[in-house]
């Protein structure tokens, strides 16, 4: 069985209600995306949720997944330690991850974990399904240095993986996109911020996966994305798949984008 369904998110924490205190009201479309995401994987029921995230545990040449049984997290940097987070991993979906990875020439596995407390890349989505959803086990990837060409390989992997463990999964990539869309925003303005916005809309708005392997890396570095590497692993995951698109978001309100789509296999 391959994914049930695909999700690209991003994750700011602002937000969490509990801490945007208001100001999560600015990017309205974006939360009420966040609750379409949710309901819709509260349908779908799914045992296992795949996640990518740019701020897990992340290495030049290697792709880190979360190990063990279990992981905890909170928003204490973001000023809201009471939001907390416990997830169950599906380590044995890891397992064969793992040994998929291993057996095709993949660098991937669960050795080098540097800090095993969710990421806000990882807590953001689930705070948000977690409001709809919580009967399910997380597989936890990071992203790496490694090529685009690369992480989709991962990600047509993690697709076998899916299928040979009969698992109903759903993959959500977690990923901003441009940091850089205004001057009054936290990293300035570079035209090469709302050009990038305006291209991974337009591919992801129409799964043209295969087209995330085209982009430039120094495009990629000059827009500060964070999210490509998530969305080029997802791409992987669902090669061979046809699916229908939902484009539901697009902001940049605070001068980093944000976008959402739904991924159903038709």
């Amino acid at each position: 069985m391959s994914f049930l369904a695909g999700y690209m998110v991003p994750h700011p924490p602002i937000a969490v209600a509990e801490i945007g205190r208001g100001e999560e009201r600015k990017i309205q479309a974006t939360l009420d995306a966040f609750s379409e995401v949710s309901r819709d994987i509260a349908a779908i029921r799914p045992d296992t949720i795949i996640l990518t995230s740019p701020h897990s545990v992340m290495y030049r040449d290697y792709f880190h997944i979360s190990p063990g049984t279990r992981a905890k997290g909170n928003f204490g940097r973001f000023r809201a330690p009471g939001v907390k987070f416990d997830v169950g991993y599906d380590a044995e979906l890891v397992r064969q991850i793992e040994d998929l990875c291993e057996s095709n020439g993949v660098p991937a596995g669960t050795m080098g974990e540097l800090d095993r407390m969710l990421d806000h890349g990882t807590m953001v989505p689930l705070y948000f399904i977690d409001q709809f959803y919580t009967d399910y086990r997380l597989v936890r990837i990071g992203l790496s240095g490694l090529p685009l060409s690369m992480h989709w390989k991962f990600g047509r992997l993690i697709q076998d993986a899916v299928e040979k463990s009969g698992r109903r999964a759903v993959f959500i990539a977690s990923g901003d996109l441009a940091h850089c869309q205004k001057e009054d925003g936290p990293y300035g303005y570079r035209p090469s911020g709302p050009a990038y916005d305006k291209k991974i809309m337009e591919v992801m708005g129409k799964a043209d996966f295969d087209s995330l392997l085209s982009f430039e890396e120094s495009f990629l570095d000059d827009c500060m994305e964070c999210g490509h590497r998530s969305f080029t692993i997802m791409g992987g995951a669902f090669e061979g798949t046809a699916v229908s698109v939902r484009k539901l978001s697009h902001e940049a309100t605070f001068g980093v984008g944000y976008g959402i789509c739904i991924y159903h296999p038709v």
